[in-house]
């Protein structure tokens, strides 16, 4: 296949257009969290599932509901808890006397944005159900299987401190995530802002307004599809993705001892489509090595197994990841 990158970049500086009026509508609500936001767009830019790791009171949810509305998205949350059943997210059967029949009664999981709050306090028969939604972007009431609408994704939260009535998400479940994204606390003048406006009168308050729409998103993501990655950008998302495998091939023996199981061909895939959609954010019809590094962490951080000697020494998948690009060579 041959690329006209100029071209390319001419149709990607059109169609682009509407992520930072998107990014500043947001940014009007929800105040500071700017890579979240990007993260989050980049998660509906290139189709992946995200997963939001922060302490409680950070506007996860509200950056979420205020992304679904800048689209003009539908939007559901769900709760998730001990007592939650799989009927509860994906729906059930009902018996209609009337017609003396079984009908299917769709549950929330029928949105175009979900977000599962909380994600890991529901059990394991919750999850999966969730994981064939999440997969397939389908689901099974009684012995139908119905489609979910387009766009569909999932934007789940976890609270890293409080453990207690808590289920570790399956390795399986936590790989169809494309990203995790940890959310760190506001600067001390983005929440004296924040404070300012959460005391202000409701109506005082700032709302969102639709700045795109479902088939802007939609075209969007066709163009992302076309924008160009040279062979040795390939590269080197491999090397990199190899070297959570076998990270004494690229000179790290030492985080040998550290790393259980490294990503699979999906972190590959998923790291050539968040680079192209951070791309497509920054008005390039080209990716970089620096788009590799910027969502490269993201990428890999819940994909990076360690042992149990990297958690006596206190070593993090961060630190792995981190160590892991500064030394696999950059093109």
């Amino acid at each position: 296949m041959t690329y006209d990158v100029r071209a390319i970049n001419e149709l990607v500086q059109r169609e682009s257009a509407f992520a930072e009026r998107l990014m500043t509508e947001v940014g009007r609500v929800v105040i500071g969290q700017r890579s979240m936001v990007e993260r989050i767009l980049i998660g509906l830019l290139s189709g992946g599932h995200v997963l939001l790791e922060g302490v409680p009171g950070l506007a996860k949810t509200l950056t979420v509901k205020s992304v679904a509305d800048a689209f003009h998205l539908d939007f559901r949350r769900i709760q998730f808890t001990p007592d939650l059943l799989p009927a509860d997210i994906i729906g059930t059967t009902i018996y209609r006397p009337q017609t003396q029949e079984f009908v299917a009664k769709k549950g929330p999981i029928f949105s175009n944005l979900i977000l599962a709050d909380e994600i890991n306090r529901a059990p394991a028969k919750v999850q999966s159900a969730l994981l064939e939604a999440m997969q397939e972007r389908q689901v099974t009431i009684g012995d139908e299987t119905h489609r979910l609408p387009q766009p569909f994704l999932v934007m789940a939260t976890q609270n890293p401190i409080e453990q207690e009535g808590t289920y570790a998400l399956p390795e399986a479940q936590l790989d169809r995530f494309m990203l995790m994204v940890k959310v760190g606390y506001p600067t001390k003048i983005e929440e004296r802002a924040i404070m300012d406006q959460q005391v202000l009168p409701a109506a005082a308050r700032p709302t969102i307004s639709p700045v795109a729409t479902a088939e802007e998103l939609a075209a969007a993501r066709e163009v992302i599809s076309q924008i160009y990655i040279d062979d040795k950008i390939k590269d080197y998302i491999v090397n990199v993705v190899s070297a959570t495998r076998d990270p004494a091939a690229y000179g790290l023996k030492e985080l040998g001892d550290f790393i259980e199981y490294g990503g699979s061909p999906r972190a590959s895939i998923y790291l050539n489509m968040a680079a192209r959609a951070h791309a497509f954010i920054k008005r390039r019809g080209y990716v970089t090595p620096e788009d590799i590094k910027a969502v490269g962490a993201d990428v890999l951080r819940h994909r990076v197994v360690l042992t149990y000697e990297a958690e006596a020494e206190d070593v993090t998948s961060e630190d792995v990841v981190r160590r892991l690009f500064e030394h696999v060579e950059v093109p």
